[in-house]
């Protein structure tokens, strides 16, 4: 009897020492767990910054290029792209957009005239923006509101 007694001892010996390593284990990985989880948390706040500063670079090189004075970018686009407005939303004439947009589609799938009007318009605006001064562009277009010629 003593043999199985010991033998006993031995086993709960044994589950005590399990349990015990379990548990430390256990510890050890919650640890490691909060661990990851700050790193995570770390990694996302300088990936949040990061592109926060690439967008505020990409704005700052934008406003250099273009600043509030689009004349450049909307001219071009006018010469290239005139026949269905693009140049318009550009500026913030919606309304003018669509109504050269639609007269631009409606022309392309007709092969009606209305395309070549809507050509003829976006062309003769990218040669007015560009042959203005930077600050009578801007006066006129983005100030002074005036969506035609």
């Amino acid at each position: 009897m003593s043999d199985e007694k010991n033998f006993s001892d031995d086993l709960n010996d044994m589950l005590g020492d399990a349990k015990e390593g379990a548990k430390k284990a256990a510890d050890k990985a919650e640890e490691f767990a909060n661990e990851a989880k700050e790193k995570a948390r770390e990694f996302a706040d300088e990936a949040k910054q990061s592109a926060k500063e690439f967008s505020d670079s990409a704005q700052e090189t934008f406003n250099e290029v273009s600043g509030e004075n689009k004349k450049v970018l909307a001219g071009i686009i006018a010469i290239l792209f005139g026949w269905i407005g693009i140049h318009k939303f550009l500026l913030g004439y919606s309304k003018e957009g669509i109504i050269l947009l639609v007269l631009g589609l409606l022309g392309f799938f007709t092969c009606g005239i209305t395309s070549g009007i809507s050509g003829i318009i976006g062309l003769i605006e990218g040669i007015i923006y560009l042959t203005k001064s930077d600050e009578e562009f801007y006066n006129t277009y983005q100030v002074g509101n005036k969506p035609w010629f």
